[in-house]
C-alpha cells in the first residue's frame, strides 16, 4: 500500500497562536512532528499542509516538503482531502496531528497494519489511562470500544460513567491520528454535520454519525500533544528523559 502522511498545521490556532513554530528542545514542534513521521519504513511521502507561509519557510528550512492549503478549511481533515484529492496514487491517508511532537514511528505502522483488515476504511490510535485529571480535562478525549475495538462513542466527558465503582479510574485516552482509505477520506466531505458533533466538537462523531466505523488501534506509548502553552513543560521533560 502506498500511504500519505499528511501534517495539518496552522499558525493562527485560537488556544495556543503560533504554536506549530514554538522551540522544543532546539527544533520547532513542527519540525519535531515530521521527523517522527519520516522515522516509519512505511510511509510513501509526507507533506506539511498550511496557510501560512510562516510554515512553508520552516518546513523548507530543516529540507521537508510543505504545501500551501485553503485558508477557509475549518479542521486538519479539510487540510487532507485537498491534497489527496490532487494525489491519486495512494491507497491510504495519515492525518497526523501538527502539535503531536512526540509522535512513535510505531504508532503510526500499527495504524498502517490495522488496514490488512479490509473491513477498516477509519482507525485512529487510543492509550488506556488511569490519569483521573486527564479523565475529567475536556481537552483530553475520551472514547469507548465494542468487542471489536471499534469506536462507539468519543467525548469531552468523563466516559465511561465510574460513579457505581469503587476502583481507581479506568478509561482510553484518545490519540487524535487518523489513518484513512483515501476514498473514505474523501467521502467524509460529503457528510453533513451532526448534532452530536456540533455538541462535541469533535469531527469524528459526524462520520460515525453517518455510518462509518472507526477501528481503535491500542498503542502503549504516552505521546502527549500541545494544545496550550500549559502542556510544553510536560513534551520538554519527555523529551529530555
Amino acid at each position: 500500500m502506498r500511504v500519505l502522511a499528511v501534517i495539518p498545521a496552522r499558525y493562527e490556532s485560537t488556544r495556543y497562536p503560533g504554536k506549530p513554530l514554538i522551540d522544543l528542545a532546539g527544533k520547532s514542534m513542527i519540525r519535531r512532528v515530521y521527523e517522527g513521521v519520516e522515522n516509519s519504513n512505511l510511509i510513501s511521502k509526507i507533506i506539511v499542509a498550511t496557510d501560512d507561509q510562516r510554515i512553508v519557510d520552516e518546513v523548507a528550512s530543516f529540507g521537508g516538503e510543505a504545501a500551501m492549503t485553503g485558508a477557509h478549511h475549518v479542521n486538519g481533515t479539510g487540510r487532507c482531502v485537498e491534497l489527496a484529492s490532487s494525489l491519486d496514487s495512494f491507497d491510504l491517508v495519515i492525518n497526523v496531528q501538527g502539535d503531536e511532537p512526540l509522535i512513535r514511528s510505531e504508532q503510526l505502522d500499527a495504524l498502517i497494519h490495522s488496514f490488512q483488515d479490509n473491513s477498516v476504511d477509519i482507525s485512529t490510535l487510543a492509550i488506556a489511562s488511569s490519569c483521573e485529571t486527564d479523565f475529567l480535562n475536556k481537552n483530553r478525549i475520551k472514547v469507548v470500544l465494542d468487542e471489536q475495538s471499534n469506536a462507539l462513542y468519543f467525548s469531552r466527558s468523563p466516559i465511561p460513567n465510574q460513579s457505581k465503582t469503587k476502583n481507581s479510574v479506568s478509561f482510553y485516552k484518545h490519540i487524535g491520528i487518523y489513518a484513512f482509505r483515501r476514498e473514505i477520506l474523501l467521502e467524509t466531505q460529503n457528510m453533513e454535520p451532526c448534532a452530536l458533533e456540533l455538541s462535541e466538537s469533535l469531527e469524528q462523531l459526524r462520520w460515525m454519525y453517518h455510518g462509518k466505523k472507526i477501528r481503535v488501534v491500542e498503542t502503549y506509548t504516552e505521546t502527549p500533544n500541545i494544545d496550550s502553552p500549559e502542556d510544553v513543560d510536560k513534551v520538554l521533560r519527555l523529551l529530555n528523559t
